[in-house]
């Protein structure tokens, strides 16, 4: 099944699943809606980043394979076909049984075709690299496995931001489109007093041109909106003229002061970059137990078996073969290489310590992270808190504008300062929950635990 087709399925059940909403796509089909978890479980199936990710997975199944090649037998087959354009010769000394001459000749050897099948096996008995091979194939397994994981926080992290984005600007389209509501009622209210003679052409004028000034600020909204949407497509891998929207409120949920603390306590054994870096520290450190090796004799136990004949003719059939069959042992002890072992030494232990540096850093780095965001979730909330009372006030505000203004007793000014007031409360409130759920989303990458929603 290819990946369009994989797509085009998970955009079905999602749209099957999600709440029946109006509209459809430019292309015919129905609206996606979308969860935040939704938005994860496709971009984790669909995002290139994760796929990529995987394939790495897949080569350090093979490179696991390939270590424990090294500790199997070695099986060899050959054939060789030779033309013997000039026979090789054997010299014959003079004055012997076999050339009782005085001078010395020579005796031709072989035939003209020579041919030769054989069998070669090799099994390793002991060397140190093999088995430091295999941990280190195994470590890289592990290694690519934190790799994926990183791969998919990351990838996570990325859409819970865009779909944040979305709601944030959702509700801030949302203000504005209410906001414009309010003048628009002004404009009306204004007119029937103007007609009536209740109201002078200056307020109408300056109603009017309010109305011309706050309808750009709905439109800059809505393309916010647009461009966030499709923010969020380019991750999911979602075709940009398909229509989607999300579900979900714009709200917040508080971090339990006990995950607060078991974050500052377990996040360096459960953030997949810092395991990583472990693990990379590992395999150098067991990579200079490999250039060690270099010192130590390898034992192999090795065996041949051949098949050859040699003939003028191409009678296959009355050929005579003959068969030869050898075993032994193989004793390899490097005496003097020139010091590259050494240096070779040297090198992968500067390159371990440099990790094992970096190592310490990261994990430093991750505590100041970690701190930051709590910190940035602290101050969110507080400001959630107060925008809250803040847009409660504006509303109120507004309406007691409306009445005053209505009844004579109020200015226009007054009214279009209320609903500026209203609108940039709610803008500010929506602000600061988006600053909190992605101060929220960056913790729990943080901390290696971000598929907790």
């Amino acid at each position: 099944m290819n990946v369009n087709m994989k797509l085009f399925i998970m955009l079905v059940i999602l749209a099957a699943t999600s709440p029946a909403s109006p509209g459809g796509n430019a292309s015919g089909g129905p609206k996606v809606v979308l969860t935040l978890d939704s938005a994860v479980a496709l971009a984790l199936g669909q995002n290139r980043d994760v796929m990529i990710a995987e394939q790495d997975r897949y080569r350090a199944d093979a490179q696991v394979n390939e270590a424990w090649s090294g500790a199997l037998p070695q099986l060899s087959l050959t054939g060789t076909y030779t033309r013997n354009v000039r026979l090789p010769v054997l010299f014959l000394p003079p004055n012997t049984a076999f050339n009782p001459g005085n001078s010395t000749e020579t005796l031709e050897l072989g035939s003209n075709n020579s041919y030769l099948l054989g069998a070669t096996l090799s099994q390793v008995l002991f060397s140190r690299k093999v088995g430091v091979a295999l941990d280190i194939a195994h470590t890289y397994h592990d290694f690519a496995e934190q790799g994926y994981r990183a791969t998919k926080e990351d990838v996570t992290l990325a859409v819970k931001k865009a779909f944040y984005a979305v709601l944030l600007a959702k509700e801030l389209a949302g203000a504005n489109r209410e906001g414009l509501d309010v003048v628009r009622s002004n404009v009306e209210n204004v007119r029937l007093q103007y007609a009536h003679g209740n109201a002078a052409e200056y307020d109408l004028l300056r109603a009017e041109v309010e109305l011309a000034n706050t309808e750009p600020l709905l439109i800059s909204a809505d393309n916010a909106l647009l461009l966030s949407m499709n923010a969020l497509k380019n991750l999911l891998a979602i075709p940009l003229d398909t229509e989607i929207d999300v579900a979900g409120g714009f709200t917040f949920d508080e971090v339990p002061a006990e995950a607060l603390e078991s974050a500052r306590r377990d996040a360096l054994s459960s953030n997949p970059a810092i395991l990583q870096l472990a693990l990379q520290e590992s395999m150098l450190d067991m990579n200079i137990s490999i250039e060690r090796a270099e010192y130590f004799p390898t034992l192999s136990l090795v065996g041949a078996y051949q098949y050859q004949t040699q003939d003028n003719t191409f009678a296959f059939r009355s050929y005579m073969w003959a068969t030869s069959l050898n075993v032994g042992l193989q004793l390899s002890f490097p005496l003097f290489d020139g010091f590259r072992t050494s240096a070779r030494t040297e090198e992968a232990t500067i390159d371990r310590d440099k990790v094992h540096y970096a190592r310490l850093k990261a994990e430093e780095g991750l505590k100041i992270q970690l701190q930051a965001a709590e910190l940035r979730m602290a101050e969110a909330k507080k400001r959630i808190v107060g925008q809250e009372r803040n847009v409660a006030q504006a509303e109120k505000a507004v309406s007691i504008a409306q009445t005053r203004y209505r009844s004579g007793v109020g200015t226009q000014l007054e009214l279009m300062d209320s609903q500026v007031a209203m609108t940039r409360a709610r803008a500010t409130r929506a602000q600061a929950v988006y600053d909190f759920l992605v101060a929220k989303a960056e913790w729990e990458n943080t901390a290696g635990n971000t598929f907790t929603h």
